[in-house]
């Protein structure tokens, strides 16, 4: 299935690498059937070729979606040839979707514009319609987390003298920050008040020594980038 010069109608144009064919199959069914259209490729090297294809034509896909291991090593292929790509089109929107939490791969995704990126656990996507949201958010422009990869980024960030000022209340509402959450969002979460919660974004951006700014993408993104050094 190959890209045409237009995407259809309120759909994406996905380029998705995935070197299991039969998950591979199952996401183009499932994003053909919502309207997307989709090229699909085995590995980092088709990716790269098609992407560039595309850039050719002057049809960059709106989201390219990728595993991090891939062949011929099975180590970090899709995620060097996602790094390539955004090096060459900054502001390509990428999605990884992976079997496994790789810190020093989001880490390296994340030290740069984290804008348009995703990171989501193929095991840990239960629902379909939360799979085809994260897309669309990622295609947005969003940063979209899972909350495991979030947690476990902060963990290797644990000995940071930055981290190390934050109580445990501010770590919840950073984590949740982290995973795109907006004020309103953390204060459902964690049963505090709007006014609570914003007091706790402050500390933290005070105790990060990150300038603070009202627009939840921009904290967002000052976040990631602090998590990813």
């Amino acid at each position: 299935m190959t890209g045409s010069d237009t995407a259809p109608s309120g759909g994406l144009r996905v380029v998705l690498a995935e070197d299991s064919g039969i998950l591979r199959d199952g996401l183009v069914a499932l994003l053909t059937r919502r309207g997307h259209e989709v090229t699909a490729v085995p590995d980092g090297e088709s990716l790269e070729r098609e992407v560039l294809l595309l850039a050719h034509d002057s049809t960059l896909p709106d989201v390219v979606v990728a595993d991090i291991r891939m062949p011929p090593t099975f180590t970090d292929e899709g995620l060097r040839t996602v790094l390539a790509l955004r090096e060459q089109f900054p502001g390509l929107p990428v999605l990884l979707f992976s079997q496994y939490v790789e810190t020093r791969y989001a880490g390296t995704l994340l030290q740069g514009d984290a804008r348009a990126v995703g990171y989501l656990l193929k095991d840990r996507v239960v629902d379909v319609g939360e799979f085809v949201q994260a897309l669309a958010r990622v295609a947005r422009g969003e940063t979209v987390l899972d909350p495991e990869v979030v947690s476990q980024l902060m963990g290797a960030s644990e000995r940071d003298a930055g981290r190390a000022r934050l109580s445990g209340r501010e770590r919840e509402v950073l984590e949740l920050i982290a995973q795109g959450r907006s004020n309103g969002g953390i204060a459902e979460r964690l049963f505090l008040s709007q006014g609570a919660v914003e007091k706790n974004v402050a500390a933290i951006f005070q105790k990060l020594d990150l300038p603070y700014d009202a627009a939840d993408n921009r904290r967002v993104l000052a976040v990631l980038r602090y998590l990813g050094t």
